[in-house]
């Protein structure tokens, strides 16, 4: 199997991006952004159309995209964990940027199999350039994770010891609005822009009823998230399948053990 080009591709990346979005997912969970991780996922898709029109590759499209709307939602105050009105306001533009997606494929020469790729993901598509890319911007992410990991642990867990600690809670908004768009780019490239849940929400809220502290956490979510990506490939190499299939039904499984095991547990 490793001895295919692509195939050792796929999982370099798919490596990189199960530990970003797993650890990444941790605090989208608890900042309740999972909404709006999947609206900047679908933002994406219009910043991967649109860099495919002009010329650029679809990763650097997203970012593009993803990166200008997390710096408005930080603008309009919608990545506040303590928001309750943000769901309703992202909802109106879903639809809006998902079209607008359309119109720059249609604009494009590409065909709509292109259009699929980018939406549910291509994993076995990537060549060593895309690689590089993708492992970049997830170091980055994840440099920066560590820069910031103790205020942004405060200020998403806890707003009382936020306030001890003088935590600056719109900086680190802002600088974690930015890394969840990063993520939202990269991740896509691995389950598409429609399925940004499987590696950013569901490895997080899977490992949750097992454990007792952040730091616990985010090893088993990256781990969760290591063995779907892991095993979608796989499986995916054996039956020829699309690999994203497997990768949200390995995590969706994960998922309900987890929920089986908060039920008997309680």
């Amino acid at each position: 199997m490793f001895a295919l080009n692509f195939m050792r591709y796929a999982f370099e990346a798919g490596t990189v991006v199960a530990i970003l979005c797993g650890a990444m997912g941790v605090f989208v969970a608890a900042r309740r952004l999972p909404f709006m991780t999947h609206t900047l996922s679908e933002i994406g898709f219009s910043g991967a159309s649109f860099g495919v029109w002009v010329g650029l590759s679809p990763l650097q499209g997203m970012m593009i995209f993803t990166i200008l709307s997390a710096l408005a939602a930080d603008r309009l105050g919608l990545g506040d964990n303590h928001n309750d009105t943000s769901d309703a306001v992202i909802s109106a533009v879903s639809a809006f940027f998902m079209g607008l997606g359309v119109l720059f494929l249609s604009l494009s020469s590409q065909n709509s199999s292109y259009a699929t790729s980018i939406l549910f993901g291509s994993i076995v598509g990537i060549n060593q350039g895309n690689v590089t890319q993708i492992v970049i911007v997830s170091l980055i992410v994840l440099l920066a994770l560590a820069l910031i990991y103790r205020r942004l642990k405060f200020d998403s867990f806890d707003a009382t010891g936020a306030e001890i600690e003088h935590v600056s809670s719109h900086w680190i908004t802002l600088i974690f609005l930015v890394m969840v768009a990063l993520s939202v780019s990269v991740a896509a490239q691995i389950v598409g822009a429609l399925l940004i849940f499987v590696l950013l929400t569901l490895p997080s809220a899977s490992a949750q009823p097992f454990c007792r502290s952040v730091s616990s956490l985010m090893l088993v979510s990256v781990v969760l998230a290591l063995i779907g990506t892991w095993g979608g490939l796989y499986l995916g190499y054996l039956t020829n399948l699309p690999v994203t299939f497997f990768i949200a039904t390995i995590e969706t499984c994960f998922y309900l053990i987890s929920a089986i095991y908060r039920r008997v547990a309680a």
